[in-house]
Order: structure tokens, then C-alpha cells, then sequence
């Protein structure tokens, strides 16, 4: 039986070439990073080396680059930090939001240090950008949370466009780029945001090490205090062989980022075209089926209504198929997706989010379709 790994979004596998690159820091490289003698010192190097790098790939300064334990502690600095730090009293994000962003914003929101508002989405989840503009002309020098890439239905934010906007209205910008960063051009020296996240995970990194950019005009207090690593911004030892496996796992993703997309939008396109030729009633969720305006790596699925949608990924599972009913950091809730009821999903039809990664191939795709066509037990062409 084949084994099918279609949940990339939730995490990637480790590229064996990062591995090769860690592994000196797990054994022989072991000094303290704030420790004076050379084992330390060595190790500092590394760090900042690896900072450098991913700066550079980014097209900004290594002095505004921060390394954390992933995405949520990233976005949690950026948000928590940023209000309490720039005193702002008013935040404008969107009902799509990673809960990394929308539980944090909530919060601070009940706790009454600000007021929350929430941009309309189009029919498909897409920001109106004529409706955040309108909140900004009502509230000016507020913070604005929204995601580039969807990590439930794929969906791709103009990011260039709204740092426009937000510049026009002394507005501070912070975008959760976790499903973006290593699968999209990135340069931060154009765009006009203040803060992004990255997870090393997402881009065939380890998990438990991410980053975040932080602009030079929009320094905040540290979120975790107790040392001065990361330049008095965060305090504790620093995961020194997951930041060079990140800065390693960019570089690689960075440098074949063309190639990657060509494949995996191959392999998106391929099972977007069976499964319209397996069902004949078959929706996708967003734009997660639209080539050109979603996260190449993602494909939100709708199935259609069946008794047993509710072990569908249960099903999938026993064919040996990872997939996912959305967030992976909400898989142990009972409640379903808010991305998928955001865009008015139909709650009886079978969910699924299928996230791809270059070690992806069509053949499992087939062994995939073949699966769905058992579970659904239906009469296929060519059986």
C-alpha cells in the first residue's frame, strides 16, 4: 500500500540537506551562544551568519530579523508588542485569520485594550481592499493583521497593495507569511509591512524554529524577557541547529523556489482535473482551485454530502493518505473550521485540504482519487 503524505501545510519533511547542515550543531558545536570562550563564540557566528542569510534572502537588514520558536510566538511579538508598545488602541483583521492572530487580537479585544474590527471578505474569502480603507479613513494609526497565504483555502492577499494603503494612513502592518515565505518572492525592501512571521516547518525546516522581520521604524518591547539574546528583543538560549536549519531550509527554497512551483502546481493542476473527472459534483473552497490566485501548495476540497463525511479523514488515513479538515493547530477541537464557515462552506459535504510539497507526484494523486473512489464507492471509468 502506498503511503501519501498530502498535509505539507500542517508541516513539511525535513530536506536531508538541512539535516546535514544542523547536525555538526547538535554534536561537535555545542557551546552556549552567550558563553565568552570559543565553543560559545563559534556558535554565535553561526547564529548571526544564519541571520545575514535569511536577511538577504529577504532583501532586508539582518538588524530587523529576530529569531523565535515559530509562526505564533511571531505573530503574538508582532501584535501583543506593537500595541502595547506603539499605544494602539484600534486593530483591523479579517474572520480568516491563523488563530495565532485572530485568538490574540480577540483577547486583547475582551480585555478591553482595544477595539477590533473586521474587514468584509468577497464570496470566494478575498479581502475587500475598498472596506479596509474605509476602516483606516475612520480609524487612521491603527494595526492591520492580515495573513498573504490562506493556510485553509489557499487564498493570496495583494500584500503590496495593502501596504499601500496602510502607509497612506500612518497604519502599522503585520502579515502572518508563515504559507508564504520560502514558496514566494519575498522582498522587503519593496514591500511596505512592518512585521512578518516565517515557520521553518513550512519550508522543509524543524519545527519549533521560525522568525520574525520586524522594521526598523516600528521597534517594539521584547515579548519574552529573562536575557539579552536576539539583541535584548528575546530572551532564553537560542535554538542554535533549528536557526541553521532555517537559514539552510531558505536558502535551498529560495533557490529552487521556480522549480518547486512549476512541480507542485503540476501536481495541484493534475488532481484538480481528476477529481472533476472522478465526481461529478465536485466544489473547491476559496480560490485554493484558482492557479493563478492561490498559494500553489494548497487545494481546499469539497466533496460531495455522504453519511460518512465525518470519518472521511479517518478513511483516508486507513489507505495510508495524510490529509487535513483544516489548521492543524486546530485539529484537536470539536469546532469546525471559521476559515471554512467565513466563506460559507456547506457543512455536509466532506472538507478536505490537500497541501502539497516538491517531494509530491502525480502518482499519488491517482492512488489518492483511487482511495476517494473506494470511500465513496464509486464506478470509475477504467476500473
Amino acid at each position: 500500500m502506498m503511503r501519501v503524505y498530502f498535509d505539507n501545510a500542517a508541516t513539511t519533511p525535513v530536506d536531508k540537506a538541512v539535516v546535514e547542515a544542523m547536525l555538526p550543531y547538535l554534536t561537535e558545536h555545542f557551546g552556549n551562544p552567550s558563553s565568552i570562550h570559543s565553543f560559545g563564540s563559534k556558535v554565535r557566528a553561526a547564529i548571526e551568519q544564519s541571520r545575514k542569510k535569511v536577511a538577504a534572502l529577504l532583501n532586508t537588514s539582518p538588524s530587523e530579523i529576530f529569531f523565535t520558536s515559530g509562526g505564533t510566538e511571531s505573530d503574538n511579538t508582532a501584535i501583543r508588542c506593537c500595541i502595547q508598545t506603539h499605544g494602539i488602541t484600534h486593530a483591523i483583521s479579517s474572520p480568516i485569520e491563523h488563530h495565532a492572530v485572530s485568538h490574540t487580537l480577540e483577547e486583547l479585544a475582551h480585555k478591553g485594550q482595544i477595539k477590533l474590527s473586521m474587514v468584509k471578505l468577497d464570496g470566494k474569502g478575498n479581502v475587500d481592499l475598498e472596506h479596509l480603507e474605509e476602516l483606516l479613513q475612520k480609524n487612521p494609526r491603527s494595526l492591520v493583521s492580515l495573513m498573504h497565504g490562506n493556510n485553509e483555502i489557499g487564498n493570496l492577499l495583494d500584500i503590496d497593495a495593502v501596504g499601500e494603503i496602510c502607509e497612506k494612513y500612518n497604519t502599522i502592518f503585520h502579515s502572518d507569511t508563515v504559507q508564504t515565505v520560502g514558496h514566494f518572492s519575498l522582498d522587503l525592501q519593496k514591500t511596505k509591512v512592518h512585521f512578518i512571521a516565517g515557520a521553518a516547518h513550512k519550508f522543509h525546516g524543524v519545527k519549533g524554529t521560525g522568525f520574525l522581520y520586524m522594521s526598523n521604524d516600528a521597534k517594539v518591547q521584547p515579548f519574552i524577557t529573562g536575557g539579552s539574546q536576539e539583541r535584548n528583543m528575546r530572551g532564553g538560549t537560542e535554538n542554535v541547529a533549528g536557526i541553521i536549519a532555517l537559514a539552510k531550509a531558505l536558502e535551498i527554497s529560495v533557490a529552487e523556489m521556480e522549480e518547486h512551483r512549476k512541480h507542485i502546481l503540476g501536481v495541484k493542476a493534475y488532481m484538480i482535473q481528476r477529481l472533476k473527472e472522478t465526481f461529478t459534483d465536485i466544489r473547491f473552497n476559496g480560490e485554493s482551485a484558482n492557479l493563478d490566485k492561490s498559494l500553489y501548495t494548497v487545494l481546499n476540497v469539497s466533496l460531495p454530502p455522504s453519511d460518512d463525511n465525518d470519518m472521511l479523514l479517518f478513511n483516508l488515513d486507513i489507505h495510508k493518505i495524510a490529509a487535513s479538515g483544516g489548521s492543524a493547530c486546530s485539529s484537536g477541537s470539536s469546532v469546525g473550521s471559521h476559515v471554512l464557515a467565513a466563506v460559507g462552506a456547506e457543512k455536509g459535504r466532506g472538507n478536505v485540504r490537500f497541501s502539497f510539497s516538491k517531494y509530491n507526484t502525480k502518482e499519488e494523486v491517482d492512488y489518492t482519487i483511487e482511495a476517494l473512489a473506494k470511500i465513496f464507492q464509486l464506478k470509475r471509468e477504467n476500473a
